[in-house]
């Protein structure tokens, strides 16, 4: 029987190391300091390398985030493919969403990407954010790249994709970026479920997004 395209290789562990230790040097992250942000031991490290992902999955998922990439990367080497490798699907429809089942999709919490005036062209940023009374809010630093200027006019787009059965959706939120300073706004903000940002850090500024649009379209099959 030929092997499934789409299944997974076979763990290396010594190419799994090897991976490890370039990774670590190229962010210049001593063993002690990796083990410590993957909330482990050294020799726990140790042990969980040599027995390979099969021992410990959670335990790679929480090494690979440790060194800033994926799990599919860490276990078995090169980048994640972008979406969209197996081509159009057969009789594929192309349909617009109304603003209420735009917001039902992009649900309460995510990840989309963040679109600023920027020269000479829109900047683009992937950015947690969470959805707050009809409103989109992210956090990031006061100084960061994300931080968009009170009254800037920027969009924000959430899409899923379906790689095996060639499908998915987008949602484009359009709006006008403000900077929540309220207390209580910004702790009802922090309560919400996916509010801590993936990249980590100190974010303690809350851009608000107020749409003036809200478009979004789905393609499926006949």
């Amino acid at each position: 029987m030929h092997e499934n395209a789409g299944s997974p290789r076979p763990a290396d562990p010594a190419a799994i190391a090897r991976r490890i230790v370039e990774r670590s040097e190229a962010l210049g992250i001593a063993e002690a300091d990796l083990a410590a942000r993957a909330g482990m031991a050294p020799r726990y490290l140790h042990h969980l390398v040599e027995a390979g992902p099969g021992f410990d999955p959670g335990g790679f998922l929480r090494l690979a985030a440790a060194l800033g990439t994926t799990y599919r990367e860490l276990v078995e080497g090169g980048a994640d493919p972008a979406p969209g490798q197996r081509g159009a699907a057969a009789h594929p429809v192309l349909v617009q969403l109304s603003a209420r089942e735009c917001w039902d999709r992009i649900g309460g919490h995510g990840v989309g990407h963040l679109a600023l005036p920027a020269g000479p062209g829109p900047a683009v940023f992937p950015v947690n954010y969470v959805v707050d009374a009809g409103t989109i809010a992210y956090r990031t630093r006061p100084d960061g790249a994300a931080a968009a200027e009170p009254g800037s006019n920027v969009s924000f787009q959430v899409d899923r994709i379906d790689d095996r059965l060639s499908r998915g959706w987008s949602v484009l939120i359009s709006g006008t970026a403000e900077h929540v300073e309220d207390p209580e706004a910004v702790r009802r903000l922090a309560g919400h479920a996916g509010a801590e940002p993936w990249a980590g850090g100190v974010r303690p500024l809350w851009v608000r997004i107020r749409p003036t649009r809200v478009s979004g379209r789905s393609v499926g099959t006949r």
